[in-house]
């Protein structure tokens, strides 16, 4: 493992029974960055994280975390690392600086140091006024905040978060990220989940999760970039039924539904003709069309469209 890597994953692999939850997957994180998991539910990224934290064990393949093999140093890599999950455990009957003084006490922080620290924390999650309320009644958001800072109570060097933002709104969830923006800027590893889109252009590299498999491992404007086709926007009448007509055109590869606004990816930049001459011909009012640049949510869709349709012939052969 190089010394300038805080996680190195190899043919990582995670069985349950005769069902493959991890299967073979590959990534280094170096030192300082933001490293993203992307993907839907079921696709293995809890899986993955709770291998690294050294929670399950890897049934083969190996990783090493801050140097210690989380198969064979479990105890090692949980005292350095920091983990918060969706289901992280904060104590609704203790104050927001009980739980950290809790959290503080059960990572050994020595006593003359744990008031510093927790002053330190109130600041950087912006918790300053709401240190002697009670956990229970804090919203979402700010149990969030609270959660993230009894995390890294002990200063770790490597954090796991898993699905940190689940449920909290599109604000909360910027402030959130520029909480750890500023964290990795201090040199601490960050391995995240997550399966908004938004999350996933803070990252310095995205790890695209499907059916167990890394589909995609890259930093964002590269996925972007690498997408094949052209990529355009209709803003029409009917949408559901426009998005059937557009899928039976064969310079078509993908559509998908944004809303009530379509993405059409095409095989040629000079096909926006035939889009609109397709749509007119079956009736359909249209407002716009326009050549668009990829989100990631577009390569994302492309990537599993191209998975799936592999593995019906997979399937078929």
């Amino acid at each position: 493992m190089s010394a300038e890597n805080s996680v190195q994953a190899t043919q990582l692999t995670r069985k349950f029974g005769d069902f493959i939850a991890v299967d073979q997957i590959n990534f280094d994180i170096p030192k300082g960055e933001i490293f993203g998991l992307l993907g839907p539910n079921g696709a293995g990224k809890t899986t993955t994280i709770r291998m690294l934290c050294g929670i399950l064990t890897p049934t083969s393949g190996e990783a090493r975390v801050l140097g210690f093999d989380v198969a064979r140093q479990a105890e090692q890599v949980k005292q350095r690392i920091g983990y918060m999950s969706q289901k992280f455990s904060l104590y609704n009957d203790l104050t927001v600086s009980e739980n950290l003084d809790f959290y503080a006490n059960l990572y050994g922080i020595p006593r003359e140091k744990v008031k510093p620290r927790i002053a330190e924390l109130i600041e950087m999650a912006g918790l300053r006024g709401h240190e002697k309320q009670l956990t229970g009644d804090l919203s979402g958001a700010w149990r969030q905040r609270l959660a993230l800072a009894c995390a890294i109570v002990h200063e770790p060097p490597m954090i796991f978060l898993d699905e940190p933002t689940a449920g909290v709104d599109p604000v909360s969830r910027r402030e959130f990220w520029e909480m750890i923006y500023t964290m990795a800027g201090h040199g601490v590893s960050v391995l995240a989940t997550t399966h908004y889109m938004d999350e996933a252009e803070f990252c310095n590299v995205i790890g695209m999760m499907y059916r167990s498999r890394l589909i995609a491992l890259n930093d964002p404007d590269s996925l972007k970039d690498a997408m094949k086709g052209v990529l355009y926007e209709v803003d029409c009448h009917e949408p559901g039924r426009a998005e059937k007509i557009l899928l039976g055109l064969s310079a078509v590869q993908d559509v998908a539904a944004h809303g009530v606004i379509l993405h059409a990816l095409m095989t040629d930049e000079n096909e926006k003709v035939l889009l609109e001459k397709t749509l007119q011909d079956n009736g359909i009012v249209i407002d716009r069309i326009e050549r668009v640049l990829p989100t990631l949510e577009d390569v994302f869709v492309s990537l599993v469209d191209q998975e799936n349709r592999l593995h019906v012939r997979v399937e078929i052969d």
